[in-house]
């Protein structure tokens, strides 16, 4: 997916760019209903390994009634829902932290005395997260050591990894108690959740832009659910855009949030890393209030930046390198 940046549009016109390129996201849908689950072991292997793989994760509820399509539990409970997914989530990770304390155990008799000390450390910290998400606690809403998240790393813990949980609600539904009452009761540190109509989405993605634009507005839709779901997903992993913008093209690069200057130079190329000098740094507000790079330095709004500055949403930059 294209993430929307009207910041861009606006560049490419003050800059005469002939190329826009926005920043991408990649969702990838897994296996859903009574295919992702093995009968009497809750979700599949292939479903949790591809979990695994993923930097966050979107569990997509169903809210909507209508008896022309079923549920697969007969009924429409998207509380229920959420729940018996976040326990699946759970008890996946504490039966692979229990695989792991199964192996700690024989491999510390043979050990010297600091291999014993750490592996007994680690079985303390492990045994403790075990027993909190069998009961029904999320790695991700644990208060964990610097050390023990960088243990927890290793593992791809799937309760670990950001959740954001999107009601599929009908049309009448649409700004109701429902999204509100939910979010309260579900949300938690590296989680969120909003509602959005899928039938609706779908409707209005096969009009003409303005007529969609119209129509959304008429209905009190608010923002394209797509642009909702993109936006709520970068805030989730902590990822912001900077831009660079010229003749050439004005793109929009994904990092994280206060990433120094020299990194994201590295995300544009590794040379501009590597042979990094400094980078012209201005807000994406002001350079367009500016008009020009010239017009923002004469202002005294273009400010130069070494390797360890810390990158904003917006910073609109230009790096400056040595080739040798």
């Amino acid at each position: 997916m294209k993430v929307p940046d009207p910041r861009l549009d606006r560049l490419a016109e003050l800059f005469q760019s002939r190329k826009i390129v926005p920043a991408e996201v990649r969702y990838l849908d897994t296996a859903a209903g009574p295919a992702a689950f093995e009968e009497g072991k809750g979700l599949s292997g292939p479903i949790l390994n591809a979990l695994g793989t993923m930097d966050a994760l979107i569990h997509v509820v169903r809210a909507f009634p209508d008896p022309s399509v079923p549920h697969i539990h007969s009924s429409v409970d998207p509380a229920r829902d959420i729940e018996a997914v976040d326990l699946e989530l759970a008890y996946s990770d504490a039966a692979l932290i229990e695989r792991r304390l199964e192996r700690l155990s024989p491999g510390m008799k043979a050990a010297n005395a600091a291999q014993r000390e750490a592996a007994a450390h680690e079985q303390e910290w492990l045994s403790e997260v075990k027993d909190r998400l069998e009961a029904g606690s999320a790695v991700r809403e644990m208060e964990l050591s610097d050390e023990q998240r960088r243990g927890m790393a290793s593992y791809a813990l799937l309760t670990a990894k950001p959740l954001l949980v999107v009601l599929n609600v009908g049309e009448d539904q649409l700004g109701g108690d429902l999204e509100t009452e939910l979010r309260e009761r579900f949300t938690r540190p590296g989680s969120d959740l909003l509602a959005l109509c899928a039938k609706l989405e779908a409707d209005l993605a096969q009009m003409a832009p303005e007529e969609a634009t119209e129509f959304r507005a008429a209905l009190g839709a608010g923002e394209p659910g797509v642009d909702r779901v993109i936006r709520a997903s970068y805030a989730l992993l902590g990822y912001v855009s900077f831009l660079t913008t010229g003749p050439d093209e004005s793109r929009a690069w994904t990092i994280r949030d206060g990433e120094a200057a020299g990194q994201a130079a590295g995300k544009i190329h590794t040379d501009l890393e590597k042979g990094f000098i400094r980078a012209e740094v201005v807000l994406y507000e002001q350079l367009v209030e500016c008009g020009s790079w010239a017009e923002a330095r004469r202002r005294g709004m273009l400010r130069s930046e070494g390797k360890t500055y810390r990158v904003k949403d917006g910073d609109v930059i230009n790096v400056l390198f040595s080739k040798s």
